[in-house]
């Protein structure tokens, strides 16, 4: 985490020093419009998950059980209970948004369907513990990290060239490679922080099989299931994410195989 951490800050370091020398911006400015970008980002980027997938309140009068164990997960964390809402994804799955005094997590009705009391509570516990992690807040600032660093080379290549429509084409191509570079060390502190999450409800509901067994179950369910894909910009978010090949380089989650492994050892 920390080699990672002065990776991406290295990145955005840079990218200020572009800024301040290029445009001539003083550093207050720079960290001001950091921050302003960061949080349209977070706020957009929240609503727009909930809306990609048509999340609705999950009604307390037939999830009663449901609520009542998010609320005894959350006061274990300490952290306020999050809002709790479902939506069909067509696959079962889980995740969550927000921050500690404003969580949101999202069940799918598949989800609530195909796993057993102890083994929801398993989900809902890690999803709780990414809010009291704060993994949210921290994947909605290294992406930005990386927007920013990407819109920044995209400039670079404008203002030193020619202006002309060569010079635009590179800069597109500049600011895509920019941001998959720094999106790698993005995508790898999210895979380490899924191993924590896991760690954690673990700990929560008392061991790692409950949440091993869900993750088995998740994972035969989605293999089944493929009429309905999760939305791209939610995949990141869930519980379970699989990739193939090259995609595992930029994959949010770790191997669901080697999960269950932790949570079993």
């Amino acid at each position: 985490m920390a080699i990672v951490g002065a990776v991406l800050f290295a990145f955005y370091a840079v990218a200020a020093v572009v800024v301040m020398g290029v445009f001539g911006w003083p550093l207050a400015l720079v960290l001001v419009a950091t921050v302003g970008f960061v949080g349209v980002q977070y706020k957009i980027g929240k609503w727009a998950a909930l809306r990609s997938v048509g999340a609705e309140e999950l009604p307390k009068d037939r999830y009663g059980d449901v609520h009542r164990r998010v609320e005894a997960l959350a006061d274990d964390m300490g952290i306020d209970k999050p809002r709790l809402m479902v939506a069909r994804m067509g696959v079962p799955n889980a995740f969550a948004v927000g921050r500690k005094g404003a969580g949101t997590v999202v069940v799918s009705e598949e989800l609530l369907q195909l796993l057993d009391p102890d083994e929801l509570e398993g989900v809902l516990a890690h999803e709780l513990a990414h809010i009291s992690n704060r993994d949210v807040v921290m994947m909605v600032l290294g992406q930005g990290v990386a927007s920013i660093v990407a819109i920044v080379a995209q400039w670079a290549v404008l203002l030193t060239g020619d202006n002309d429509i060569a010079d635009f084409f590179l800069a597109i191509v500049v600011g895509q490679i920019t941001q998959f570079l720094v999106l790698i060390f993005v995508f790898a502190i999210s895979r380490y922080r899924e191993y924590v999450a896991d760690s954690d409800a673990a700990e929560k509901v008392g061991g790692g099989e409950p949440l091993a067994r869900a993750l088995e179950k998740i994972q035969r369910g989605s293999q089944r299931t493929r009429e309905t894909e999760v939305d791209a910009q939610v995949n990141a978010l869930c519980i379970f994410g699989e990739e193939r090949g090259l995609e595992r380089l930029v994959a949010t989650h770790p191997p669901v195989e080697k999960r269950i492994e932790r949570l079993r050892s």
